[in-house]
């Protein structure tokens, strides 16, 4: 049976679905808050609470660009900033999940957040989809000796393959769509298995669809053994995942929901879905099992993803190094440069063209024409 063990809990084939509440960066900073988002957790039947451990030089470049918030647009750099916190306040959050009788789970996005939660003793790891690239990050998480789970919104069977083999045997693979709000019928459900059998992975979703049951129980009736799904205490808030999050009633609904469809099995609960949501949008919803980028994050397909950026002003004819170069999220505004897989065959090259801050280094900054 494919399965992982995480804080002494056996998650996959022939055992209950394990629920994870994202509560990603819900907490604003704030001790209290994060406090209340476990606490909403586990009243709402969850098994696990994660986070994020943020640091924005880690996942973008000042210039990438602005999000629109309640308040106005305000610099995604600056806001992924004001999200920071250090070590004793991830400690103080993690003592407060599993004194709740819930799993702690917290996704790293680069070296600094990594070793943070290393250090910490994390039961396991999450790497969230737009970082299924950065085989770095999953090898040095995987040295640590603990399971991974991994994302695998806006990417390919390539990428996947990639990973999975980066991350190793105690791996997880949630399937995803990189779009907020995600529309259910592109999740494409009958894809599980064939994910399952492909890796030698224990599958389920991470849904960011605003439905409350729909993927979620089609998820268990595919095949799935682990449901994610945000977290919020009010889509009004404002955390940046809070207007695609579930509010604690409405996350009550889909534990009860996911706990019914174990139940009943796969043939009845998708005739229970079928009556409520009709059976063309359920056949919809489980799909064709042939892995694409949905029709939702495609223009998010190296974007959304890591590739290798100017950290500075890089003129022609000077040497790339760890110094002027990073791995980052490439977003909106700035061009997307190569994998980060080529990291070690660009380092000492110099560069034929200038390359402006923030900007993705390409093989025509580094090769003459």
């Amino acid at each position: 049976m494919r399965s992982i063990a995480v804080a002494g809990r056996r998650i996959g084939e022939g055992a209950p679905a394990f629920v994870i509440a994202e509560i990603g960066t819900g907490h604003e900073g704030d001790l209290v808050r994060a406090r209340g988002l476990v606490d909403a957790a586990a009243e709402a039947g969850a098994d696990c609470a994660k986070f994020q451990a943020v640091f924005a030089d880690e996942i973008i470049h000042p210039k990438t660009g602005d999000v629109p918030l309640p308040g106005g647009r305000i610099s995604l750099y600056e806001r992924f900033r004001s999200l920071e916190r250090d070590r004793d306040f991830f400690r103080a959050v993690k003592e407060h999940t599993e004194r709740s009788g819930l799993v702690f789970l917290c996704t790293p996005f680069g070296p600094r957040s990594a070793a943070i939660l290393h250090a910490l003793g994390v039961d396991a790891y999450k790497i969230a989809s737009p970082e299924l690239n950065y085989t770095a990050l999953i090898r040095q998480v995987a040295g640590y000796g603990r399971p991974i789970i991994l994302s695998s919104g806006v990417s390919t069977l390539g990428d996947i393959e990639r990973a999975v083999e980066a991350a190793g045997s105690e791996t997880a693979l949630l399937h995803c769509i990189t779009a907020y709000p995600a529309p259910p019928e592109e999740y494409n459900l009958r894809l599980l298995p064939s994910l399952a059998s492909l890796f030698g992975v224990t599958v389920g979703v991470s849904d960011h669809s605003l439905d409350p049951v729909l993927v979620p129980a089609a998820c268990v009736a595919a095949g799935g053994t682990i449901v994610e799904k945000h977290l919020c205490l009010s889509r009004s808030d404002r955390g940046l995942d809070d207007p695609i999050a579930l509010p604690p009633e409405e996350f009550r609904r889909m534990v009860k929901a996911v706990r019914l469809a174990e139940l009943e099995g796969r043939e009845a609960t998708l005739e229970r879905l079928g009556r409520d949501y009709g059976a063309a949008r359920v056949e919809a919803v489980l799909g064709d099992g042939i892995k694409r980028l949905a029709p939702s994050e495609q223009a998010n397909y190296r974007r959304t993803n890591r590739s290798l950026h100017a950290l500075s002003f890089i003129a022609a004819g000077e040497c790339l190094s760890e110094a002027n170069l990073a791995v980052l999220r490439t977003e909106k505004l700035l061009r997307p440069g190569l994998s980060p897989e080529l990291l070690s065959v660009i380092l000492g090259k110099r560069t034929v063209r200038d390359i402006p801050a923030g900007e993705g280094i390409l093989w025509e900054d580094l090769l003459s024409t």
